[in-house]
């Protein structure tokens, strides 16, 4: 079992008050995995088994541990598998998958023009007219951005509220681009990543169809994330832990617990297992 957390006043109290959490909704990349995506790596690079751990201890508990991330669905279903998990929202909120059944999120995007939303926007001309506009600042990120049906991956260096413009002028209004952070992948330059989805779509919205779709209440449920995208999903559930290495402020709903990476996830699942004692 996990050990020796000090419970945050502040938190022991807001959990005291809710059921006992059901479902744990987290992301991987700086939050349950440490560096270069190692599950068994501290945030220093330490041989660390304390997250794998927390999966372990969460399970035994009964609580469903789902990720929720920006890869794409069948890279993430096989990393979830990799490490005892089977339902994930994938595709920055574009995919959710429950019970083996792939939902997508549709959002905003016409469903009359291809049999997902990742195609939809193709037909649409979303990702040439924003590919044009922008030419030689962005382009489709490799080889990452292969096999995606919820949305479209992109990297480079451009103004999003620009590329809104671009959508808008293209007639597709209903799309968005959403910077992702820093990333790599271009060499010489610095570069972030973008997912292009329909509007109404991304991490929050997902988790929120997915507990409506489980008959769970926000009260049910908390989440795990370090990026001010992650810190969303915290509209959509009662309990929000944000990793040392996380971005964005505490808040009502919103604790920092004192790990960072995979130390903080397993952090969090300490607390949050508390309650089920």
């Amino acid at each position: 079992m996990l050990t020796g957390m000090a419970i945050d006043e502040a938190l022991a109290g807001h959990l005291a008050g809710l059921p006992p959490v059901e479902v744990l909704y987290t992301d991987l990349d700086g939050t349950l995995l440490g560096p270069d995506g190692s599950l068994l790596s501290a945030p220093d690079g330490r041989p660390s088994a304390r997250a794998a751990q927390a999966l372990v201890d969460a399970a035994a508990a009964g609580v469903l541990v789902v990720p929720v991330s920006g890869r794409a669905s069948a890279q993430l279903g096989n990393d979830a598998r990799l490490i005892g998990l089977s339902d994930y929202v994938a595709e920055a909120g574009g995919i959710v998958v429950r019970a083996g059944q792939t939902y997508y999120e549709w959002g905003a995007c016409p469903r009359d023009l291809a049999d997902n939303p990742h195609d939809a926007m193709t037909e649409a001309g979303a990702v040439e007219a924003l590919l044009t506009a922008f030419a030689g600042d962005l382009r489709h990120y490799e080889p990452w951005h292969r096999g995606r049906e919820g949305g479209h991956l992109l990297h480079g260096m451009v103004d999003v509220d620009k590329a809104a413009a671009v959508l808008s002028e293209a007639g597709c209004d209903w799309a968005y681009l959403v910077d992702n952070g820093a990333t790599s992948g271009w060499p010489g330059r610095q570069v972030r990543a973008y997912h292009l989805l329909p509007r109404g779509v991304g991490k929050a919205t997902a988790v929120a169809d997915d507990l409506a779709a489980r008959g769970l209440a926000p009260d049910q449920a908390a989440a795990c994330g370090d990026s001010l995208e992650d810190l969303k999903i915290a509209q959509v559930v009662a309990t929000f832990l944000l990793v040392a290495n996380g971005h964005g402020d505490i808040g009502e709903r919103i604790f920092r617990v004192p790990g960072a990476m995979g130390e903080g996830f397993a952090d969090a699942v300490e607390a949050l297992l508390t309650t089920l004692r």
